[in-house]
C-alpha cells in the first residue's frame, strides 16, 4: 500500500514540474521546454521528470491534460433559462478566446497524445457542447443533425485558432471569427424569421432532440422511432 505522505509529497512535485512546464511554454515557446529548464526551474533533479512522467512526451502530455481542465473551469453550465443560440455563441466566443489568450498551449492541447484523464475532461467539454446544440435543436432552431452540427462547430472553431495563431499578432484577421461563426450558423440553422415549417428535416431534427421527454414509448419503440427520425435528419 502506497503511503499517503510519500504520495502527496510526489504529487505536489508532479504539479509543481506541471505548473513551470506549462508557464516555460506560455512565456518562451515549445523549445524552451526542456527536461533541464523544467528541472532547474522546479528546483529537482532531472530524473525526478523520468520517474513520474517517463519522459518529455509524458510531462508534454500532462500539460495539454492541465490545459484542458483549465479550459473547462471556464465554461458555463448550460442554463435552460439562456436564448439556445446565445448559449452556442457564448461557447465558440470561449473556445476562440482562450485559444488566442494560450496559443502554444492550446495548440499543444490539439496536438499531444491524451493522457485518459486529458480525454476524459475533453470528452466533457465535447458534452457540455452536445447539450447546448440539443438545446438549439428542442428550439426547432437545427436543419442538420446533432451530431453534425457539434462536429462541425468543433472543426470549424479549432480551425479558426490555429488560422490565427499562426498569423502575426499585428496582422491577426478577428474577424475571421465572426465570419466564420456567420458561415456555421448559415449551415446548421434555421433562419427564426422564416416563416411556414422548416420541412421534414428540421421537423425530424426537432422531434429527435426532444425524444428522451416523450412518454408512452417502450425502449425498443423509442430507439426504432430515434433510427427513423436519424435516418431523415440525415438526408
Amino acid at each position: 500500500m502506497n503511503d499517503p505522505i510519500v504520495q502527496s509529497s510526489r504529487d505536489l512535485v508532479r504539479n509543481r514540474l506541471i505548473e513551470v512546464a506549462a508557464h516555460l511554454l506560455a512565456s518562451e515557446g515549445p523549445d524552451a521546454v526542456t527536461t533541464r529548464s523544467v528541472a532547474d526551474a522546479a528546483d529537482v533533479q532531472a530524473p525526478t521528470i523520468y520517474r513520474i512522467f517517463g519522459d518529455k512526451s509524458g510531462l508534454l502530455d500532462a500539460v495539454a491534460e492541465h490545459g484542458f481542465v483549465t479550459y473547462m473551469a471556464q465554461k458555463r453550465p448550460v442554463d435552460a433559462d439562456d436564448d439556445p443560440i446565445d448559449n452556442l455563441r457564448a461557447g465558440w466566443n470561449l473556445h476562440i478566446g482562450f485559444g488566442l489568450e494560450n496559443p502554444a498551449l492550446f495548440r499543444l492541447m490539439h496536438t499531444a497524445q491524451q493522457t485518459p484523464e486529458g480525454r476524459s475532461v475533453a470528452e466533457s467539454g465535447i458534452h457540455i457542447l452536445s447539450e447546448r446544440v440539443r438545446r438549439v435543436a428542442q428550439a426547432g432552431r437545427l436543419r442538420v443533425t446533432e451530431r453534425r452540427a457539434v462536429e462541425l462547430i468543433r472543426a470549424v472553431g479549432t480551425g479558426v485558432v490555429f488560422t490565427l495563431i499562426d498569423q502575426p499578432e499585428d496582422e491577426r484577421d478577428e474577424s475571421l471569427t465572426d465570419l466564420a461563426w456567420e458561415s456555421v450558423c448559415a449551415t446548421i440553422l434555421v433562419d427564426a424569421r422564416a416563416e411556414g415549417p422548416g420541412g421534414l428535416v428540421n421537423a425530424a431534427v426537432t422531434l429527435r432532440a426532444a425524444l428522451p421527454d416523450l412518454a408512452g414509448f417502450s425502449p425498443a419503440e423509442r430507439a426504432l422511432l430515434d433510427d427513423w427520425l436519424d435516418r431523415v435528419s440525415s438526408s
